[in-house]
């Protein structure tokens, strides 16, 4: 009924080369495409292209079970892996072979078999183990054509000799394998019972059997020849899909018969496939001479618009029989849908806007712009000429006649034996009615765009109508957008806030408790339609969908597959026709979608998503990180734990790229983030696919971001973490420095403090002890002073003393000289007196005169005195020298007094020559040498 879904990307889109030789697909989603400028890959949103070692074209790729990417060129061939740093590179293997087999031209396939890795090239066939070490080169006797690997075997085709197989280091001819001699054998596919279906260029396809090859396909080899295959595979629903030089590609059955063609023009943007591939979505990739196709054909939906020859938008559509017939705002179409070959016919008479079709008794009625409109033998016949007629309404009260609505009211028809006839316009109703249904009592309800709901009842005579107006006074939540259905043989009405339905008891409408739980209670229904077996299909502004019948009467609700109609359906008069059981037509912007109901609803592909890159940007340069990693010989995208890079400080902006390798709805999908340490949580859904950070603190993050389809199918969450780096001057050598600093810092202000408290305190204590010594001098003065004063007071005593010493060693002098004097002249007078008594007094008066000199009483007081000043002289001298006699201790002190010899005699009352023998037995005495003074040893001591 339709074309399936398709997305072509032109050369202009995958910047790359114009031809495109081999598909694959890795376990993560990601589509590889073996192109003229290098390797491309997609990751369902974005093209990225990479260059062999020589910038030669890739005409092959390979990827194994490890993710290890292999890739075959002209004179090159070998396998893409990550660098360190996550990004792809290319590691050439051609380069090990010996110089001897070096010079060779293009490498055209590539097979692993058992623990060996074979490269094909129309020359030589060159053998490598898991260790990427050459083994062996296989040379064969003619130049190989074509390599094909089924089921662990490695077929070989040569135009020389046919098909062989290559068995250890040599070619071994198959079983009847000459019948392909001077063929090109464009695909080699396994069928049932060990069976091969071998396609070849323009000879048609083959298939074997017991007695040799056959044609596969007889009705449809001519044309198979003349397209020329090029590439053949087996579809996962078992189907046959060929890709053709000429015509495109074709889906045949298992048993030859053509179910698809598209070709340039239909379905497909160019009609020369290369290669095939099909995706683990279900999707056929078609590699073209000049771009890529994208095949949706796991999809329940097919699209008939003007690549099957149906211009305009869809409005209505009807099916009768074998045929299809399309009303859009360009004309009514038709089609027999059973013949592959029938092509698409515009109904004669029906060019302009076709609102509705009918199949009323058998006759087909047309609704249309210019009027009411009888269809037979590929020709519009007008019925009535009342412009715009919406549609017709077979009355179940007047099973006879039929009403018409249109741009100014109501008209009236009859059933008649020639068809359906004109009777006239109905009075009384002057209102455009473009959706009307009858309930079981025979009222009419019909719904206005803007106006609300009228109850109409057609009189008596059939002339003319009355009605009832319903509005929000009646229950409903507006005026606006409300449309009637009958659904289960009962009438809802749909409005701007969910569904309703009339009740009689209070002519009021109330909320439809049933559609309202399934559909939302504010759900705004715009088309609606129940197929023959109950299954209630509907299109409202949030959602597509069906509520399909269950055997037990109860409704299963899905949603997420009509996701992929979003846009594309019909935004004016929207419609939803169900042409049988399963099968539903939607009035789309351009023609129609097809939707089978009786395909898988439930879409559970392989979805992930996966980082593509990191960039870690700074003032001065950019690093890039690509998402794949080795872990155990296996490259991945799953960030190891090792491997979390450590980013400076200048790098703290930072920008992920990150996809969802999904190309169904691919613009649709949505994607969520979250920047763990710097964000609370996952972002809202958004189609950006770049995330950018800067400015970011120290410390470690880790980024999250899953993502949504089309489907509302989730993927598992991916995350990388990353460690920013402090600043040089918040690191912890930074750190240290700066405790060592403030340390020092610290130190030194303490140091300083304690230097200026030392300072100060040695300040005052100097202060202090200036002040103690100015004290201490001052006390000392004042001591000095007072022992000045004490010794000016003893000196004064002491020279009080020596006077009084000197006055009494003078009195005594005197005396003694005097007593002396008068002794002297009494014995002058003796000697010349004559008179005995006279002398005798005398004698008497000299012996008391003797006496008093002798007396030791002056002595005693004189040496008291004496002690006094000169620091107890006498004692000591007496100590020291206990010999000394009386008279010698006097002599001392005299001497000690400085008195001459003259006055020491005078006092010891002898003569002078008594005195210097005196002086002379003291010395003795005192064992002084002669050289000794004994005045100046007396003073001395």
């Amino acid at each position: 009924m339709g074309l399936p879904f398709s997305k072509y990307y032109s050369s202009q889109d995958y910047v790359g080369g114009i031809q495109n030789w081999k598909i694959t697909q890795s376990a993560e989603g990601l589509i590889y495409v073996a192109n003229n400028f290098g390797l491309l890959e997609f990751d369902g949103t974005n093209w990225e292209r990479y260059t062999l070692e020589k910038g030669t074209k890739c005409r092959f790729v390979y990827i194994n079970s490890q993710g290890r990417i292999y890739a075959a060129g002209q004179g090159d061939f070998g396998y893409f892996i990550p660098d360190e740093n996550g990004i792809l590179h290319f590691i050439s293997l051609a380069n090990k072979l010996p110089d001897s087999i070096r010079n060779f031209d293009e490498t055209w396939r590539i097979y692993q078999q058992n623990d060996q890795l074979v490269f094909c090239t129309f020359d030589d066939i060159f053998i490598f183990n898991q260790q990427d070490e050459f083994v062996r080169a296989i040379d064969p006797a003619y130049d190989p054509e074509s390599f094909h690997m089924v089921n662990h075997k490695i077929y070989i085709n040569q135009y020389e000799t046919g098909l062989s197989v290559l068995d250890s280091d040599s070619l071994k001819l198959i079983r009847n394998g000459d019948f392909f001699k001077n063929k090109t054998v464009t695909s080699i596919l396994p069928v049932a019972n060990e069976q091969l279906l071998i396609s070849t260029y323009n000879d048609g396809i083959f298939i074997s059997t017991s007695n040799g090859y056959k044609e596969w396909s007889p009705e449809n080899n001519d044309f198979l020849e003349k397209a020329a295959i090029n590439h053949a595979i087996r579809l996962n629903n078992g189907r046959i899909a060929i890709g053709t030089q000429n015509e495109g590609v074709l889906i045949l059955n298992t048993e030859g018969n053509i179910e698809l063609h598209l070709t340039n023009g239909k379905g497909i943007e160019n009609r020369t496939v290369l290669s095939l591939f099909e995706d683990i979505q279900g999707n056929l990739w078609l590699g073209h001479n000049n771009g890529i196709s994208m095949i949706e054909l796991n999809l329940p939906f097919t699209h008939a618009n003007e690549q099957i020859e149906l211009p305009g938008t869809g409005y209505d559509a009807l099916l009768k029989n074998d045929t299809l017939y399309y009303g859009t705002n360009n004309g009514l179409y038709f089609k027999n849908i059973k013949k592959r070959e029938a092509e698409l016919q515009l109904v004669e008479n029906s060019t302009g806007q076709v609102y509705s079709i009918e199949n009323i008794d058998g006759q087909i009625i047309m609704g249309h712009h210019n009027g009411a409109f009888a269809v037979s033998h590929g020709k519009a016949n007008l019925l009535a000429p009342i412009a715009g007629t919406w549609t017709f309404l077979e009355l179940r009260g007047q099973p006879n006649y039929v009403l018409q609505g249109n741009y100014k009211g109501l008209a009236l028809f009859e059933k008649t034996v020639k068809g359906l006839k004109f009777i006239r316009k109905l009075d009384g109703f002057q209102e455009s009615s473009r959706v009307m249904q009858e309930d079981q009592n025979g009222d009419i309800w019909m719904t206005h765009g803007y106006k609300g709901v009228y109850k109409i009842q057609l009189n008596k005579n059939l002339t003319g109508v009355e009605y009832k107006y319903y509005g929000t006074e009646s229950g409903l939540p507006s005026t606006v957008l409300i449309n009637v259905w009958r659904v289960n043989n009962r009438l809802i009405f749909t409005t701007e806030r969910g569904v309703y339905r009339y009740d009689k008891s209070t002519d009021r409408f109330i909320k439809d408790d049933f559609f309202n739980e399934m559909l939302g209670p504010d759900s705004q229904i715009m088309s609606l339609s129940e197929d023959p077996i109950g299954n209630v299909f509907y299109a409202s502004m949030k959602e597509i969908g069906v509520l399909e019948k269950q055997p037990n009467s109860t409704y299963e609700k899905h949603t997420d597959i009509f996701n992929r109609l979003d846009l594309l359906l019909n935004d004016d008069l929207q419609n939803l026709i169900t042409l049988e059981a399963n099968q539903v037509l939607f009035a789309a912007k351009e023609g129609f979608i097809h939707f089978n109901n009786q395909m898988p609803k439930t879409i559970n592909h392989n979805f992930s998503t996966i980082i593509n890159s990191v960039k870690l940007s700074s003032s001065e340069d950019t690093l890039t990180l690509g998402g794949r990693y080795i872990i155990d010989n296996t490259i991945k995208f799953e960030q190891p734990k090792v491997k979390i890079p450590k980013v400076s400080f200048n790098n703290n902006a930072i920008q992920f790229s990150f996809s969802a390798p999904f190309v169904e709805g691919q613009n649709d999908t949505k994607y969520q983030y979250w920047l763990e340490n710097a964000e609370p949580g996952y972002s809202e859904w958004s189609n950006r696919m770049l995330k950018e950070y800067s400015n970011l603190k120290e410390g470690k993050y880790t980024f999250h971001v899953k993502a949504k389809n089309i489907y509302n199918q989730l993927s598992e969450p991916v995350s990388f973490s990353f460690v920013i780096l402090p600043p040089w001057y918040r690191t912890p050598l930074a750190y240290s420095i700066y405790f060592i600093l403030l340390f020092g810092v610290l130190a030194t202000t303490f140091y300083a403090f304690e230097f200026r408290y030392k300072k100060k305190t040695e300040i005052l204590t100097e202060e202090k002890e200036k002040e103690l010594t100015r004290m201490d001098t001052e006390l000392k003065s004042s001591e000095q002073e007072i022992e000045r004063l004490k010794n000016e007071k003893l000196k004064a005593k002491i020279e009080l003393q020596n006077k009084e010493l000197a006055t009494s060693t003078m009195h005594l002098i005197n005396k003694n000289g005097f007593i002396s004097h008068v002794k002297t002249n009494l014995n002058t007078i003796i000697k010349r007196s004559k008179n005995q008594e006279v002398k005798h007094e005398i004698n008497k008066i000299i012996h008391n005169i003797d006496k008093n000199i002798a007396s030791d009483n002056d002595w005693e007081h004189f040496s008291i005195h004496f002690d006094q000043v000169h620091g107890d002289f006498i004692k000591r001298l007496k100590s020291n020298y206990t010999n000394l006699s009386p008279q010698e201790m006097k002599l001392s002190a005299y001497l000690r007094m400085n008195l001459s010899t003259k006055e020491i005699a005078h006092l010891l009352n002898i003569s002078v020559r008594g005195a210097e023998i005196a002086r002379y037995r003291l010395r003795k005495k005192l064992n002084l040498d002669r050289s000794e003074n004994l005045q100046e040893f007396i003073l001395k001591y």
